[in-house]
């Protein structure tokens, strides 16, 4: 814990949600498979292609995991080789266009969070209030378009005084992970340089936004055991959870990456 009269070398710090603030990684996860398996399969009588599954760690991680919605069919219809119209955003459901198929995906995973419900990680929830009793500013910067009925469901809205997601990167034209676009319009929005904030990540287009981007430190997460990837992304700390640090050692990172760019 950070002394009462420690100063704080920052002034903001940026969460990404999905697998920071909320346990919703599963349910992304599981929500594409269903998408792209169900697609693929039907690709098999209409076109002869024959049907290789859609996994988490050959396919989400490297396409997905982080990416606005349509960006993430994007990148994983170019891996298997499929081309495929965008279409619109208002494309019905699995529509055989890219927005069709991010629209599909959007229904199944709404579909699980209202069944399953939405657990957040203890350890982000308290480094959050710990920052904020410490005058840290807080947003939230995310790609997932169903950010604020999440944070409804979980009551942490308030712990937020800037949001911006999906929607709200569409109405901007903001470019997606891994550009740095969503970050600095937090913290734009918050006030602070991007010099000034810390970025809490577990994507590796997510790391690799707040490495581009020039911020103060860039923390991983690596619940899926993408360590490696991580610190190859740009994360100045790779950890398992929040609670393997501390407000203390991020301040103290961000003080030594500081003085070592002199």
């Amino acid at each position: 814990m950070v002394d009462g009269g420690a100063r704080m070398c920052f002034q903001a710090a940026i969460f990404d949600m999905d697998g920071v603030v909320t346990d919703t990684t599963a349910a992304h996860s599981g929500a594409w498979k269903q998408t792209f398996d169900d697609f693929l399969k039907s690709r098999v009588a209409a076109h002869g292609e024959p049907f290789t599954e859609f996994t988490r760690d050959g396919d989400y991680l490297a396409f997905v995991d982080g990416r606005p919605r349509y960006k993430g069919v994007e990148a994983f219809l170019k891996s298997r080789g499929i081309e495929l119209p965008r279409g619109a955003p208002n494309d019905p459901p699995g529509g055989e266009t890219i927005c069709g198929l991010g629209n599909r995906k959007n229904v199944i995973f709404n579909q699980i969070i209202e069944r399953e419900g939405v657990r957040t990680f203890d350890s982000t929830i308290a480094l959050v209030r710990m920052m904020v009793r410490r005058g840290i500013k807080i947003g939230l910067a995310t790609s997932s378009y169903n950010s604020e009925e999440i944070l409804r469901r979980t009551g942490m809205r308030r712990l937020f005084a800037v949001v911006v997601d999906g929607v709200e990167s569409s109405r901007r034209g903001l470019e997606g992970k891994p550009e740095p676009d969503i970050f600095a319009a937090a913290a734009a929005d918050l006030g602070v340089p991007n010099a000034q904030a810390v970025v809490i990540e577990d994507a590796v287009s997510g790391v690799q936004a707040g490495a581009k981007g020039g911020f103060a430190l860039v923390v991983g997460i690596a619940r899926k055991g993408n360590e490696l990837e991580l610190r190859e992304g740009g994360a100045d700390i790779v950890v398992r959870d929040l609670s393997e640090t501390s407000l203390e050692q991020i301040n103290l990172l961000v003080q030594d990456k500081r003085t070592s760019a002199r």
